[in-house]
């Protein structure tokens, strides 16, 4: 397991991995469906991650694009709290869980951490991770790619 999708302690408070949002979301999705849930947190757990990460850069001050990104992210999916790391002095993360895959039927976590890049301009690391069962439909790919270009505009 990697260091990054671990619980992570800081300030009193612990984080949840990707891993186990993901598996919770699934779980309450079988749930509604029908299925109690239990198996299906358990199962997900051991479900491959398709992550995917791309690099922006944003023609915005600091904290106009800290808003621009909220926004947009806000517009996908609902904020997940706490945000998995403390970010630093110039240094901003927003967690959304959004919706992927066929049907949007497949949770997608987008952590996007936000950097201060200079006045007029910051530097956006967007993640989408999603978990993939037998058919690939590589959500967070997908969902990454799609929030990207949203970001640009």
């Amino acid at each position: 397991m990697k260091s990054a999708d671990r619980k992570q302690r800081g300030g009193g408070r612990v984080h949840q991995s990707e891993d186990e949002i993901l598996a919770e979301e699934l779980a309450t999705l079988a749930a509604f469906a029908g299925d109690g849930g239990r198996l299906t947190r358990i199962v997900a757990k051991l479900m491959r991650k398709n992550v995917h990460e791309i690099d922006l850069a944003v023609p915005l001050p600091f904290e106009e694009a800290v808003e621009h990104v909220g926004q947009v992210l806000g517009r996908v999916g609902r904020t997940v709290h706490p945000v998995p790391v403390e970010p630093g002095p110039g240094q901003q993360t927003i967690r959304v869980l959004a919706r992927g895959g066929f049907g949007g039927m497949n949770p997608v976590l987008v952590t996007a951490l936000v950097t201060y890049g200079g006045e007029t301009n910051s530097e956006v690391r967007l993640r989408a991770a999603a978990k993939e069962g037998l058919i690939k439909q590589r959500a967070g790919e997908q969902t990454a790619t799609r929030l990207a270009a949203l970001l640009a505009k």
